[in-house]
């Protein structure tokens, strides 16, 4: 078959990665010229780059089409199109939170915001991947620039061993999946997901086994899953609060875009073997994130073990195998990086200079000395332990319903029963903050647009939540 030619018109679908790419350069060369004006500007133009990047995804968006470009290697689909206005808007606000936590400590770089703009990139070369090589440049692309981020602050010791970590075993699941990836490729013949798909029907083979337990591993990795989970916490903890915001938010979209294209999509033929797969490490995910949560006395430790338990959550609506499970984790991954994203900012805009806000002492009596922010808080912490009538308890309840749908009676009452047992920890910091005595803890500091941006962040927790059916069609239609 002849490739067509390919004209301005026809790359049209793929106009949010190349607009992004020279988006980078053109950032990079401000930054560079623009000297020690860099640092005021290189922050707002990266704003506008993602708000006209966004523009541009929905402005040449294919109504209901799926269009294929570089000989099957790229796909343009309504979920593409979701995923990448979801990465352009959870990225501006994030980056949006953590400019003043960044200037605070004398780390407000250029490269900072071309290393989140570049894992963007990759974030987005995985959402459209249509091929296994596809899909490790993007995985690639969006791990070293992460890599990178973890040890921005070379002063500190602790970013610099947590990067450490977090490379040392990332290298390890990128050969795991890379690995698994080769033995696809091998038994198939075609590196293309859906050659992949059709070729692969029936009882699977032993090799085909042993390379679904590497993709398994691989992927896990991705998502932070256990037992492949050991470099979340020390991550989390370890690098800056911004870059912890940047880690635990946005790349969750990529890891749900490289499960579907990898697992839905080519590997569906022989969903029953990795299903069973994923159903291990989606209930011990769900288990070990909420009971070690329960101990942890940092909190970006026990959102760092939160993630985790979500993230079994996510994993669960792939185990159900139907499309109305992979719309309840597209559901749950959207949510879940909507209240992480104010659970973090809220982190960065109690910090000061010389005051991480990182421990959960530090939150005691938080009402009487912000209120609002504390409201936001505990919103969002209502949220995350899926209270009624809040977001999050339509994201459980949409993964619990396609899990019965599938008689998988026993996976929907271990997600029941450690949903309980997370609001032991997530009730704690609403108790530290509304009943503890605050004592001599300081006053966050006034930021007006970052009140604000956090504030309809919390609020859109309650009101997705009263009105469910916006999202939740928005995740049926793609």
């Amino acid at each position: 078959m002849n490739e067509p030619t390919l004209t301005l018109a026809s790359l049209a679908p793929a106009l949010p990665e190349i607009f992004l790419a020279a988006a980078i350069c053109v950032v990079l060369l401000v930054d560079v010229f623009a000297g020690a004006a860099g640092r005021r500007i290189t922050p707002t133009l990266t704003l506008v780059v993602l708000a006209a990047g966004a523009a541009l995804t929905l402005a040449f968006a294919q109504p209901g089409g799926t269009v294929e470009l570089f000989s099957g290697m790229y796909i343009s689909d309504p979920l593409s199109v979701v995923l990448k206005l979801a990465g352009f808007l959870f990225v501006a606000v994030g980056l949006l939170y953590s400019r003043h936590y960044l200037e605070l400590r004398g780390i407000l770089r250029g490269e900072y915001y071309v290393l989140a703009l570049t894992a963007l990139l990759g974030m987005f070369v995985m959402i459209s991947a249509a091929s296994l090589l596809t899909l490790y440049v993007g995985i690639e692309l969006l791990a070293l620039s992460l890599y990178a981020m973890v040890a921005f602050d070379r002063d500190s010791g602790v970013a610099a061993e947590s990067a450490m970590k977090y490379f040392v075993l990332g290298a390890i699941a990128s050969g795991a999946l890379l690995y698994g990836m080769s033995l696809v490729y091998g038994l198939t013949g075609s590196l293309l997901l859906s050659e992949i798909a059709a070729a692969l029907q029936g009882e699977p083979s032993l090799g085909l086994i042993m390379g679904l337990v590497f993709l398994v591993v691989g992927v896990s990795f991705k998502f932070g899953a256990v037992p492949f989970h050991m470099w979340v916490p020390d991550v989390y903890h370890g690098a800056p609060s911004a870059v912890t915001l940047f880690v635990g938010t946005a790349p969750k979209l990529a890891s749900f875009a490289l499960a579907y294209r990898l697992f839905a999509s080519g590997l569906a033929g022989v969903s029953d073997s990795w299903a069973q797969m994923l159903a291990i490490v989606a209930a011990l995910s769900m288990v070990v994130g909420n009971l070690v949560a329960i101990a942890q006395t940092n909190l970006k430790r026990m959102l760092a073990y939160s993630a985790i338990g979500n993230v079994g959550f996510i994993l669960l609506g792939f185990v159900a195998g139907t499309e109305q499970g992979y719309e309840a984790a597209l559901y749950y991954t959207l949510v879940y990086v909507l209240m992480a994203l104010g659970s973090f900012g809220v982190i960065l805009l109690a910090s000061r200079a010389g005051f991480e806000a990182d421990e959960l002492a530090h939150y005691k009596g938080l009402h009487q000395r912000d209120p609002l922010l504390a409201l936001i808080m505990m919103f969002l912490m209502f949220s995350t332990a899926g209270v009624p009538p809040f977001v999050g308890f339509w994201a459980k309840l949409q993964i619990f319903q396609a899990l019965w749908a599938t008689d998988h009676v026993v996976l929907v009452l271990i997600g029941a029963s450690v949903s309980v047992l997370g609001l032991f920890y997530y009730l704690r910091i609403i108790k530290l903050m509304y009943f503890d005595d605050p004592g001599d803890l300081p006053r966050s500091e006034a930021r007006p647009g970052v009140r604000l941006a956090l504030g309809i962040n919390s609020l859109a927790v309650l009101a997705l939540g009263l009105v469910p059916n916006v999202m939740l069609s928005l995740c049926a239609r793609v």
